[in-house]
């Protein structure tokens, strides 16, 4: 903490070089700071990216209600976050992202709201159906456009760049709730498989993450 304080860094993931240093969120940003000179960036086009992120939207909004009320306070495994602000967070991810396309910048704040204490699971579906319909609004009608500029707590973005972060984040906490629901002995049938995953960088365990 010393060395973070010492360079001015209020938030983590970093890497750090002698007076120098890069936040861990943007692959990129990490291979230019090594100097690794390895091709970086997404391999999905912003195209896949918005397929992707809509069916995890889809997926979630199809798996929240089989989730038992009484169990909406139940802590994820290795955190203090309840299942019912899992189900608010993975779509407040895609809700930042849109935030971010109209220049407000990204700030890590947004990832730590919270759900009201008594939001159930009508409010939460309700939630998720208004961000997934601002995002087919914003990618029928919006600046698109991959080179756009996002400005995030890490640096400026492109957008093709934060679109992936924000498709594999939303999947990853969507891939979570699968299976949260199975460890509370609810059957589903599985609306996304591994090859909804594939060409994101995606955490290599459920809960990395």
């Amino acid at each position: 903490m010393a060395e973070l304080e010492r360079l001015g860094v209020r938030s983590v993931p970093v890497l750090s070089r002698g007076d120098k240093y890069t936040f861990g969120q943007s692959t990129k940003q990490i291979v230019e700071f090594l100097g690794l000179g390895e091709k970086s960036g997404p391999e999905l086009s912003t195209d896949e990216l918005a397929a992707r992120v809509t069916k995890f939207m889809e997926a979630a909004l199809e798996l929240i209600p089989l989730m038992p009320a009484d169990r909406l306070d139940t802590h994820v495994p290795g955190r203090p976050r309840s299942y019912r602000t899992l189900a608010f967070h993975l779509f407040r991810v895609v809700d930042a992202f849109l935030d971010a396309n109209e220049n407000v910048t990204l700030v890590q704040a947004m990832f730590r709201e919270e759900p009201a204490a008594d939001a159930g699971t009508d409010a939460l579906v309700a939630y998720g159906t208004k961000v997934r319909d601002r995002f087919r609004a914003w990618w029928r009608a919006g600046d698109t456009a991959p080179s756009k500029t996002l400005q995030t707590y890490y640096g400026p973005q492109s957008l093709h760049e934060l679109m992936e972060r924000t498709t594999w984040h939303s999947g990853q906490h969507v891939r979570q709730y699968m299976m949260l629901l199975e460890k509370e002995g609810v059957t589903h049938h599985r609306p996304l498989v591994a090859a909804d995953f594939t060409k994101l960088p995606m955490p290599q365990n459920v809960w990395d993450g």
